[in-house]
């Protein structure tokens, strides 16, 4: 892929990854049904160089949808099943002492562990104790494992999409916001329509074989997130931005009313990163050259609502993060001219 001038990025790359992720969509659905936003968030985070937590209730196709995209993707593909004797070196691998038989002589040999993989499934991360869970915050921050004061890289791309029952709280361990703050989307993944899940009843209650075609290969994924990063964003989107992470935090002057009566700790800096980062992939997905306002709010949901944790009061009165973040959306200004000027750009048809 030709490198174009910095700050610019050529509508040839834009048509690129929009026709790749047309495709994708299209071959999931050979076997997901429905679950567009959910899908979209998936790849954004891809294409954005994050990690993914989904959240949702049994039976929802959570895994099958995460190692569907790792077959559309080209890229290897190892789940965990994060269990409570699960131990870290059961994820990121261990040393082992071999013998040379020809000489006698014995040296510690590092063992790959399941992590060493493009595309990992974390399935029930909150299944297993916080000494294993933090075995992925070096990974997932770093994208290496240290083992025996050795560094060990992981092959790029490299992601980590999780998956987290919020129904069973016995025999679970919440993840730590440390560790939340790692995942660029939680993303909530809810029941079917009755249309849906009357497709789902007849595709999965008949002989099916499902052939997915490899959509991008592990290179074009690199240079399609070099391709997210070169997306321009202007001034007034960067502004707003911050306004809305801003305006969780309690301790701010721009703090609104209901975030100083209901949160007791706002998002951090980490949140306008993955903001814009998002929001350039999210621009590119829907043939645009040009982050707008509108991107921004689509994808406020998934990366502020693991970011804000509400008081004790809040919850009692039913003030859920996503409910406080509608009300951000709502009473923080976006410019009625900004917005227009962001709707007389091109984009890709």
């Amino acid at each position: 892929m030709t490198e174009p001038p910095a700050g610019d990025t050529d509508l040839a790359d834009a048509e690129r990854v929009k026709d790749a992720y047309d495709r994708i969509k299209a071959e999931l659905h050979k076997t997901i049904v429905g679950m567009d936003d959910v899908i979209d968030q998936l790849l954004i985070s891809i294409f954005a160089r994050g990690h993914c937590l989904l959240v949702g209730v049994p039976g929802l196709a959570k895994t099958l949808l995460v190692s569907s995209v790792s077959r559309c993707l080209s890229l290897s593909f190892n789940r965990i099943q994060f269990t409570p004797d699960l131990m870290p070196a059961d994820i990121t691998g261990t040393e082992v002492i071999q013998e040379d038989r020809a000489t006698g002589t014995r040296a510690f040999k590092f063992i790959k562990g399941p992590i060493f993989a493009n595309v990992i499934l974390a399935d029930e991360i909150n299944r297993t104790p916080p000494k294993t869970q933090a075995a992925l915050l070096e990974a997932m921050q770093e994208r290496q494992v240290t083992a025996g004061g050795q560094k060990h890289v992981l092959d790029a791309p490299f992601f980590v999409l999780a998956t987290q029952n919020p129904i069973e709280q016995e025999g679970t361990y919440p993840l730590p916001e440390a560790q939340l703050d790692r995942f660029m989307f939680m993303v909530h993944v809810d029941y079917p329509t009755m249309d849906q899940e009357e497709r789902i009843v007849e595709m999965t209650t008949r002989p099916m074989e499902t052939d997915y075609a490899e959509v991008l290969t592990g290179r074009e994924i690199l240079e399609i997130q070099d391709v997210v990063r070169r997306v321009p964003i202007s001034e007034h989107v960067v502004r707003y931005v911050l306004r809305l992470v801003r305006a969780t935090r309690v301790t701010t002057d721009e703090a609104l009313d209901t975030v100083r009566e209901r949160v007791a700790w706002g998002a951090g800096p980490r949140a306008s990163q993955f903001l814009v980062l998002a929001s350039k992939a999210r621009a590119l997905l829907h043939g645009r050259m040009y982050v707008a306002t509108e991107d921004v709010k689509a994808i406020a949901h998934p990366v502020l609502r693991h970011r804000i944790i509400t008081t004790y009061g809040a919850e009692a009165e039913g003030w859920t993060t996503d409910r406080l973040i509608d009300d951000l959306l709502e009473r923080t200004p976006v410019g009625e001219s900004e917005t227009l000027r962001d709707e007389q750009r091109p984009h890709v048809s």
